[in-house]
């Protein structure tokens, strides 16, 4: 056995394997099964972030106020869009029915526990997409860190149904890994028909060539808004009045919160015509790293994350607006792929992109609610960069990782590295 290959190899029991070959002693050290006190002190975190979104918010999560104040004007027989702040398909109101027919108080402690809980899931099942176990270091710091980092906390704060696809995307991916495509389709449907967020991922289906995936994932959210609609008064307020309100980018309270490309740049003085030029070009360049991506063909878990994370961070460079939560979709898969050497977080201005958004880090001029998104952008930026360049850059197959061994057995997939 090479030195490469025993370092990949190392590792404690019950996470051994997926070191890469540089830094291959901390990488075993992570995989190996955590300690009850490490599991305690997150799950302590966890409670602190819900203790004090219940104590200190007065709503049932600001965003998710707009929904459930929906699915109630459908119990009274009203119009639902008739609150231009309700931007969803109209299948979320039924989603939503269950919430409004709970009081205010249950829902200032149902709506952050959910939030909480589905971003766990969403790192957990992220995970396991490199067959990393749930009981490792590596999974129980993510959690802890989980608390310190800004858009964590704020969407947990604001209820925004993005929390849904959090836990979603990794879903998705893992099932594809697992050929389980329809399933996979299915999965991102049901996200669709809650909030429209991963339609960028329909993509991922067609570079894959799944067509009976893609119409599965594109009836379910049809299916349930024509649903919804036939027992909905005024449901064409949704094109005239929700559509243009989206288009436009919304109104002056979000403007100050968008981080995506074009509006940063009117910020900085770009004509506006310019400035969202600027973006579709970074938005059409970022889904061709994406086709890149999959087009090198080696299988595995890493095609799957890095063509998906890069659809979506695509998308986030030219919607309309892009909030700091948006990256939260794609940071558990994007995370848990440090796992296997040539992964993007591999790369430390990943990591260095980050830092801005650690709770109570102060950067002046930049903490104001108005000044903020410039904070955000370059997150988003860095991330996007980071993604694409890991896409397209030429990579020298190194080694063959083990991955941690699970029930499946060993899972001896070739790893491509970018350093």
């Amino acid at each position: 056995m090479s030195a490469d290959e025993a370092g990949i190899a190392g590792g404690e029991e019950g996470g051994r394997g997926a070191a890469g070959t540089a830094g291959a002693p901390v990488a075993g050290w992570l995989l190996g099964r955590a300690s009850w006190p490490l599991w305690g002190v997150a799950a302590v975190l966890m409670s602190a972030v819900v203790f004090a979104v219940h104590r200190h918010s007065p709503t049932v999560g600001m965003d998710n106020d707009f929904v459930v104040k929906a699915a109630r004007a459908l119990l009274r027989g009203d119009a639902p869009y008739a609150d231009k702040r309700f931007l969803y398909l109209p299948s979320a109101v039924l989603a939503a029915v269950p919430e409004a027919l709970l009081s205010a108080g249950k829902l200032r402690l149902l709506v952050p526990v959910a939030g909480v809980g589905l971003v766990v899931l969403g790192w957990l099942v992220s995970l396991r997409i490199f067959r990393v176990s749930v009981r490792s270091r590596l999974a129980a710091l993510g959690v802890a860190a989980l608390a310190f980092f800004e858009p964590f906390r704020n969407v947990v704060n604001i209820g925004n149904w993005t929390l849904a696809s959090v836990a979603a995307l990794p879903l998705v991916l893992l099932l594809a890994l697992r050929s389980r495509w329809v399933a996979a389709g299915a999965v991102l449907g049901l996200a669709l028909a809650l909030k429209p967020l991963l339609a960028p991922l329909l993509l991922l289906l067609v570079l894959a060539r799944r067509w009976r995936a893609l119409a599965v994932a594109v009836a379910l959210p049809a299916v349930t808004s024509v649903l919804a609609v036939l027992v909905m008064p005024r449901p064409g307020m949704f094109f005239t009045r929700t559509l243009p309100f989206l288009l436009h980018g919304q109104d002056s309270f979000a403007r100050p919160f968008d981080a995506s490309l074009g509006m940063i740049l009117t910020r900085f003085g770009v004509p506006e015509t310019a400035a969202y030029g600027v973006a579709a070009v970074a938005a059409v360049a970022g889904t061709c790293c994406a086709w890149v991506r999959w087009r090198r063909g080696d299988e595995g878990p890493l095609r799957l994350v890095e063509t998906a994370a890069m659809l979506m961070l695509a998308a986030f460079l030219v919607s309309r607006p892009s909030f700091d939560h948006y990256l939260l979709v794609v940071l558990p898969p994007l995370a848990a792929s440090v796992a296997l050497p040539g992964s993007v977080p591999r790369t430390v201005w990943f990591w260095v992109a980050l830092v801005p958004q650690v709770t109570g880090l102060v950067w002046p001029h930049l903490e104001g609610l108005h000044r903020r998104a410039f904070k955000d952008a370059v997150m988003l930026w860095t991330v996007a960069a980071v993604t694409a360049w890991v896409c397209v850059r030429p990579r020298v197959l190194r080694a063959v990782a083990v991955l941690p061994v699970g029930p499946e057995g060993a899972d001896r997939t070739p790893v491509r590295d970018v350093f």
